[in-house]
């Protein structure tokens, strides 16, 4: 039971923060995501480096996922000191081969696979985000998305649990089925039905057809996040990637699910607007 209330308890706190951040203006989403990418790229790299962390290149590889996510997010401030983002995150990538040359212990060749790995499963997906934020003319598209990803996570619990038999991809996560994984999406699918319903006016010129098509597209690859994430610790014998959240695991473990929604939400808003 004391179990069940901290999951509870660490859990709606997880959901107050992530929605502050989509709905309480830029600065407090800044400051959120640049946290999470803090921590999801220390929990990365110590996932790959079975559970030892570098403390040198762990804090190179934070300073250029904060560089990628912040040169992006204040290019939308345009102002006469706006520098391209690319720019700006070039030097981290100088750096970081370099400094690996001056650094004596370790495998330098795990230690720079590491590295990229951490920039594009982590930095990269969330840096995404600022796409959505600030080019689809409502923030709130953003909210959406997480809101799916909740929806998809709860059918395929629920139904998965209720009627679960046939595995759904038993080599990396055993107990996920594809009942409950068409579960998730009937789920979405109806949220994304009721969003179109009542709350149109939000999430600007959506219409059903494409609702329902994102609706789609979140539940498959909001499972695939999550078996990604289960196939990196799998690959080390772990079984959350942290513990910062207790009752929950690590921010990688929350997080899964959104680090490929967002690619796939920055691409379909971009072909629909």
């Amino acid at each position: 039971m004391k179990g069940i209330i901290k999951r509870a308890l660490t859990g709606s706190l997880y959901v107050a923060i992530m929605v502050s951040a989509m709905i309480c203006g830029p600065i407090v989403f800044a400051i959120v995501f640049s946290i999470i990418i803090i921590l999801g790229i220390l929990e990365c790299n110590r996932l790959c480096n079975n559970g030892k962390q570098s403390t040198k290149e762990s804090a190179i590889d934070i300073i250029g996922g904060l560089l990628m996510f912040l040169a992006t997010f204040f290019s939308y401030f345009k102002t006469e000191y706006t520098i391209n983002p690319i720019i700006c995150y070039l030097p981290y990538i100088a750096i970081r081969f370099i400094t690996q040359l001056y650094i004596k212990q370790g495998n330098s060749s795990s230690s720079l696979k590491s590295a990229a790995l951490s920039q594009l499963y982590v930095a990269l997906p969330i840096t995404m985000l600022n796409t959505i934020y600030f080019s689809y003319g409502t923030p709130q598209l953003l909210l959406a998305g997480l809101i799916f990803i909740w929806m998809n996570d709860t059918g395929a619990y629920c139904v998965g649990s209720l009627i679960g038999k046939n595995r759904l991809f038993e080599r990396i996560s055993p107990k996920k089925s594809w009942e409950g994984f068409f579960g998730g999406m009937v789920f979405t699918i109806l949220t994304g039905v009721a969003f179109c319903s009542y709350f149109s006016g939000y999430f600007g010129n959506m219409g059903l057809t494409n609702w329902i098509i994102y609706s789609i597209l979140v539940s498959v690859f909001a499972t695939w996040g999550d078996l990604i994430e289960s196939m990196l610790k799998r690959a080390v014998g772990a079984k959350d990637s942290g513990n910062i959240l207790p009752g929950h695991g690590g921010i990688l473990d929350r997080i899964d699910s959104l680090l490929l929604v967002s690619i796939i939400s920055a691409i379909f808003f971009y072909l629909i607007r």
